[in-house]
């Protein structure tokens, strides 16, 4: 995670490297007013970030501008350069923090989509997968690398019957996008239509990658309410789908009521991210289903 967090820095390094360049056009802060192209950066460093843009109007944006210039960047003198990059980071380094929320997410299901690969190919199972960037399902191989980069969905056969697991899929019984969803149902299925028929699908599971302690039980708390609407929807249709849940922090609080939700039955598996062992396990339960 920090070695991501750092990869995505890098563009924000080289905007403000370039921002740098371009203030020093400018020999006074209000200045930089006129100089063309970097309004946008302006803005950044006023506290504005890019969806905040959007539902603002030009007048208000330069008076915000006018705002930093004066109150921040004139009190800097002759560093009034640095000052403006410096608070340019700032607020970059905020996007930069919800976008590294989502990337724990990403991590988390690729660690997933390995381990469940990896099962697949040592048991001799032949499968497919579907490519996110050009939407075509592939044959998989014995020395498939990095496909769980860009991989949106997999395919084999249980049984002689299809098994197709999807991330991030919108059930329209349960109105709540899912983090996992196992369907029965071939390549060619996989379409709206298919997800609309409540006994197509098989399992569904909840993947939360965040590594802060401090944020588990509200990590959990939010899977317990998807897998609750989940429950409650399939079962007023008399269906009864396996529930999972993963972790990549699971607490002492947690694990007590994920252990006594697995002994009720309300939760068919449960694995730490973090331990190699629970996840194959796992991902051999799933791909058995």
């Amino acid at each position: 995670m920090a070695l991501e967090r750092n990869r995505q820095a890098t563009p924000f390094v080289e905007q403000a490297q370039a921002l740098k360049v371009l203030a020093t056009r400018a020999k006074s802060p209000n200045d930089l007013l006129n100089v063309e192209g970097i309004r946008a950066a302006l803005l950044t460093a006023s506290g504005f970030s890019e969806k905040a843009t959007k539902y603002t109007i030009e007048a208000d944006e330069t008076e915000a501008i006018r705002g930093l210039i004066e109150n921040f960047l004139e009190p800097a003198g002759s560093d009034f350069v640095e000052e403006l990059v410096y608070r340019f980071l700032l607020t970059r380094g905020d996007s930069l923090g919800g976008a590294m929320r989502n990337i724990a997410g990403k991590l988390a299901e690729r660690k997933l989509t390995r381990a469940i690969i990896s099962v697949l190919t040592l048991t001799e199972t032949s499968y497919q997968w579907l490519n996110a960037a050009s939407n075509t399902w592939i044959a998989g191989t014995s020395n498939d690398i990095d496909i769980e980069l860009s991989l949106k969905a997999l395919n084999w056969e249980q049984d002689g019957e299809p098994r197709t697991l999807i991330h991030n899929r919108t059930v329209p019984l349960v109105q709540k996008n899912i983090d996992m969803c196992l369907l029965k149902c071939t390549p060619s299925e996989v379409k709206p239509a298919t997800y609309r028929k409540a006994e197509r699908f098989i399992a569904f599971g909840e993947l939360k990658g965040g590594i802060d302690p401090a944020g588990a039980d509200e990590h959990w708390k939010t899977a317990q309410t998807t897998l609750s609407r989940v429950r409650t929807a399939f079962a007023n249709q008399n269906l009864s789908p396996a529930l999972f849940f993963i972790g990549a922090v699971i607490v002492d609080s947690m694990a007590q009521e994920i252990w006594r939700q697995l002994g009720e039955g309300t939760l068919r598996n449960a694995a730490n991210l973090t331990n190699a062992d629970q996840v194959a396990a796992l991902a051999k339960w799933l791909i058995d289903l």
